[in-house]
C-alpha cells in the first residue's frame, strides 16, 4: 500500500471519530431549529403511521401540519430505526457521519485523478477537517449527505468518461446525482463541473450525445417530480410551507460582506482559505482541474442569487470539497519546489498543526448550546402539560422547544403559520397572541431570547399578566397558562 494511501485513510479514521464525539447530543447547537424540523417529521412518521409522502411539522396548531420538503428519506429512515434502537438523537446525526465516511474514498481517488497522490491527500485531509464540514456531518440534515451523493456521482462519472464503455459507472452516477438533488435542490450546482466534463470529452457534440440526455433524464426527472408533489403539499395543507422557498432573492453588498468574512474562518479556516487561494493559480494549467473551476464558479453564482437563503451557512457547504482540492493543488505545488524531505517534514507538520488548532478554534463555535433554553422550556411543557395542549412559543422560530415538548403549537410571532419576527410593540404582540388563543393556544412559553417582550412592552406584559398564569419560571424560560376565552 502507498504511503499516501495509509496515510489518507488514518486521516479518514480520524475524521470520522473526531465526529462521533458527543454524537447524542441534544438538538441545542447552532443549527438547533433545522434538526428539530428535520427530527420533527421523523417522529411524526414514527407515530403517525410512515406515510411518506406526508413530511409533517409540529408548528402547524391544531391542523396536521404537512409540508413541501426535499425528499425525507433521512428523517424516515430515523423513523424506522427508532422501532429498534430507540428514540435518540445518535440515530439521525449518525447517518451524516455515515454518508461523510462513506465519500472519504471517493473523494480521495476523484482528487488523485487530478493531483496526484500528495495533492490528493492533503486535498482529503483539507475537506474533512474544515470546520463546516465538521459540523454539518454530524447533524440530522440533509445537506452532508446530499453532497456525499454529489461527489460520489461525479467521481463515477469521470470514470465513465475514461472508459466510454462503463455502463455501471454511468449508472451509478445517474442514480447518485439524483439522488443528490432530490434530497437538497441546490446540490443540482454539481451539473456545473458536469457540464465541463462532458464537453472536454465530446465538445460541441455533446449536445447532441443521447447518452448525454438519457443520463441527464434519470438524473433530473425524478427530482422535478417530487419537488413538484412536495409544491403542490404547500399549497394544499396549513402552513402552506415550501422549504428553502424564499431563498432566491438578491441581497445587499453588505450581506455578501458577510458572508465573505465567514467564509475563511467559520467555513475553510484561514489556512485553507489561503491554500486554496494559491491553488487557484497553482491548478490553472492542467486541464483535469477545469471542472472544479466551474463547480466554484457556479457556488459563486449560487450565494449570490440565492443571497438570502445563504443566510444559513449549510448552503455553503459545497465550497468545502472545492476548496479543499485547490489547497490539495497548491500543497503539491509548494512540495514539488521543496527538495529536502527534512523541509517537507517540517513544514507538512507545521501546516497541520495550524490546521487542527483553527479548526478546532472555528468549529467550537458552532457546538455552542444557544438553544440549551428552549430545549430546557420543551422538556418542563412535557412534565406539566397535557399531551393535547397547543402552545404559542416565543421561540424565534426554533421548533425546538415544541420538539422536545413534545407538543403541537405555533410560532409566536406567526402569520400564515410562519414565524413572524419580533413585535415592534405591544399591540401586534396582543393581537397575535389573541388570535392563537381563538385557535386553541392554551399555553404561552417566552424564552430567555423572548423574554424581554414582557420587559419592553408594559401593555403586552398586563395582557399576559390578566389572561393567563405564571405556572413555570427559570432564568431560561418562562411558561404561562393561558386562560380560556369566554364565549
Amino acid at each position: 500500500m502507498r504511503r499516501s494511501t495509509q496515510l489518507a485513510i488514518i486521516s479518514s479514521i480520524i475524521a470520522v471519530a473526531v465526529r462521533l464525539i458527543a454524537i447524542n447530543q441534544p438538538f441545542i447547537d447552532n443549527w438547533s431549529w433545522r434538526q428539530s424540523d428535520v427530527a420533527a417529521i421523523a417522529r411524526n412518521y414514527f407515530h403517525g403511521g410512515f406515510h411518506f409522502a406526508k413530511p409533517q411539522i409540529d408548528w402547524a396548531g391544531n391542523q396536521p401540519g404537512y409540508v413541501g420538503t426535499e425528499f425525507p428519506i433521512l428523517p424516515f429512515l430515523a423513523a424506522i430505526f427508532y422501532k429498534f434502537l430507540g428514540m435518540h438523537e445518535w440515530v439521525g446525526r449518525i447517518q451524516a457521519v455515515v454518508f461523510f465516511a462513506t465519500s472519504l474514498p471517493f473523494f480521495f481517488l476523484l482528487a488523485r485523478e487530478v493531483l496526484g497522490e500528495i495533492g490528493a491527500t492533503w486535498a482529503l485531509i483539507f475537506y474533512a477537517f474544515a470546520p463546516l464540514c465538521l459540523m454539518a456531518s454530524r447533524c440530522f440534515m440533509p445537506d452532508t449527505p446530499s453532497l456525499v451523493l454529489s461527489i460520489i456521482g461525479l467521481y463515477f462519472f469521470v470514470r465513465w468518461l475514461n472508459s466510454d464503455h462503463d455502463v455501471r459507472s454511468v449508472v451509478l452516477a445517474a442514480i447518485t446525482i439524483s439522488l443528490s438533488i432530490l434530497i437538497k435542490l441546490p446540490s443540482a450546482i454539481i451539473g456545473a463541473p458536469l457540464a465541463c466534463l462532458a464537453f472536454q470529452r465530446f465538445g460541441s457534440s455533446a449536445l447532441r450525445n443521447i447518452k448525454l440526455w438519457i443520463f441527464a433524464g434519470i438524473t433530473l426527472l425524478p427530482a422535478a417530480l417530487w419537488y413538484w408533489y412536495a409544491y403542490q403539499v404547500s399549497l394544499k395543507f396549513y402552513p402552506y410551507h415550501f422549504f428553502g422557498s424564499g431563498g432566491v432573492k438578491i441581497m445587499p453588498l453588505m450581506w455578501y460582506w458577510k458572508i465573505v468574512q465567514e467564509v475563511p474562518t467559520l467555513a475553510l479556516t484561514p489556512v485553507i482559505f489561503i491554500l486554496a487561494g494559491i491553488g487557484l493559480f497553482a491548478a490553472w494549467s492542467t486541464s483535469r482541474a477545469r471542472p472544479f473551476y466551474w463547480w466554484l464558479v457556479a457556488m459563486i453564482l449560487f450565494i449570490i442569487v440565492v443571497g438570502y437563503g445563504n443566510r444559513h451557512p449549510w448552503y455553503r457547504l459545497p465550497l468545502v470539497p472545492i476548496a479543499a482540492l485547490f489547497a490539495g493543488s497548491a500543497c503539491a505545488f509548494i512540495g514539488a519546489k521543496v527538495p529536502s524531505r527534512a523541509a517537507n517534514f517540517a513544514g507538512s507538520t507545521l501546516l497541520l498543526v495550524l490546521l487542527g488548532f483553527s479548526a478546532l478554534v472555528s468549529a467550537r463555535i458552532y457546538y455552542h448550546a444557544i438553544a440549551a433554553p428552549l430545549r430546557d422550556a420543551g422538556l418542563e411543557l412535557k412534565e406539566i402539560t397535557p399531551e393535547n395542549s397547543l402552545i404559542a412559543a416565543a421561540d424565534n422560530g426554533d421548533p425546538t422547544v415544541l420538539y422536545y415538548g413534545e407538543r403541537k403549537g405555533w410560532h409566536f410571532l406567526e402569520k400564515d403559520g410562519i414565524y413572524y419576527g419580533d413585535p415592534d410593540g405591544s399591540e401586534p404582540a396582543i393581537a397575535n397572541l389573541q388570535e392563537l388563543r381563538e385557535k386553541g393556544a392554551s399555553y404561552v412559553v417566552f424564552t430567555s431570547n423572548t423574554a424581554w417582550w414582557l420587559d419592553l412592552y408594559p401593555e403586552f406584559r398586563e395582557y399576559v399578566h390578566e389572561n393567563s398564569a405564571l405556572i413555570a419560571a427559570t432564568s431560561g424560560f418562562r411558561i404561562y397558562r393561558l386562560n380560556p376565552i369566554s364565549k
